[in-house]
């Protein structure tokens, strides 16, 4: 059985590093399964070299698209476009997709019109919000998806409540925490760390992307100051996005304590958070990561795809108004925050189960 795996944009190949682990390793077991890497270059990272690679472990992808830039709709269409010829050219067993970017929708299309299986690792999240284009990902994914490798008891209820059948659905865990639990030793203490003398738990780690936050002037500024007036005497280390600095600069934001830094690798920021008091954000995957390393965590969204971390983890929702910033960082700096369990089957073994499942697909 040959195995087409998908990637776009570098938080999908933390999600893949463990699966391709657990094929090889089945591979050497002697099971009948063999793999291709295929980035469709989605997003271009400067960092994506050949040692983010190697930190990986994972070889370089057999193919690079190269589908980056334009609109969502340009976007889609070329990953579409190079992928079909990909794959007529590349037959293949199954297509698997994980995560919820365009490529994932993409290329789960294109699989499904040549009339190959579909697997889709993170299936059945939901945060019910059709203006995030990661919902509209999941939701068209899902409806084609053959086999489904989720994350949580919520996502399998979403599934079934959308009418997938109980055997295509596989509760396996996280790979995302596979990979965060294999590289924790890894981690590399940033520059920064020295050079403002940071101290264990004594400091913020922020980061902000979402448009609804970052590209409204008023939002923005609203989110900062109530951010840096109730955040006591912690630094608050930002590692941000050039457009936001800008427009950060331009609202005439700035503080002592607050750092803008430059976006940093994997191993790197994860050492931030692990060490950190706590983490204000509006990802989604940074709220798995905190969950799992016992950090507290504010999120500065309305609703979320990952619910568990909420109901079972360290983070909470606190909406985007930014009066509701003072009473989340008063809670944390209390001593008050919830101490937060870990979900089921976040437990670094999700690849393993991931690719048991398949063999028994073959």
């Amino acid at each position: 059985m040959h195995i087409t795996l998908i990637a776009g944009a570098r938080p999908n190949f933390m999600k893949i590093a463990p699966i391709i682990h657990a094929l090889d390793k089945a591979a050497e077991e002697g099971h009948n399964l063999s793999y291709s890497l295929v980035h469709t270059g989605q997003h271009y990272d400067e960092k994506m070299s050949g040692q983010f690679f190697e930190q990986l472990g994972i070889p370089a992808p057999d193919a690079n698209l190269e589908a980056g830039g334009g609109t969502q709709a340009e976007q889609t269409a070329a990953i579409m476009v190079r992928f079909e010829a990909y794959l007529i050219e590349n037959p293949t067993d199954m297509v698997l997709v994980v995560g919820d970017v365009t490529s994932t929708m993409a290329c789960a299309i294109v699989a499904q019109k040549l009339k190959t299986k579909v697997a889709h690792v993170e299936g059945g999240i939901r945060s019910n919000d059709w203006g995030m284009p990661e919902e509209i990902n999941r939701l068209v994914t899902d409806a084609i998806t053959d086999y489904f490798f989720t994350t949580s008891e919520v996502a399998n209820e979403n599934l079934r409540k959308a009418g997938v059948k109980e055997e295509q659905i596989f509760f396996v865990g996280n790979t995302m925490i596979d990979t965060l639990l294999k590289q924790m030793p890894r981690f590399q203490q940033p520059a920064i760390w020295n050079e403002l003398q940071l101290q264990d738990k004594s400091y913020i780690v922020l980061t902000l992307h979402r448009p609804s936050n970052v590209d409204e002037e008023s939002k923005l500024k609203g989110l900062m100051d109530e951010i840096m007036n109730h955040s006591t005497d912690c630094p608050v280390i930002f590692p941000v996005h050039p457009r936001t600095a800008k427009m950060i600069a331009q609202l005439g934001i700035s503080h002592s304590r607050l750092h803008m830094v430059d976006p940093m690798s994997y191993l790197e920021f994860n050492y931030l958070v692990k060490s950190a008091k706590l983490v204000i954000t509006d990802s989604g995957g940074i709220t798995e990561e905190t969950t799992v390393m016992k950090v507290p965590c504010i999120t500065l969204r309305n609703t979320t795809e990952r619910p568990e971390t909420v109901t079972m983890g360290t983070n909470e929702l606190i909406g985007t108004d930014p009066k509701a910033i003072a009473g989340a960082l008063q809670k944390c700096f209390s001593g008050n925050w919830k101490t937060g369990s870990i979900p089921p089957l976040w437990d670094g073994l999700a690849a393993e189960r991931i690719v048991k499942n398949l063999k028994y697909l073959n």
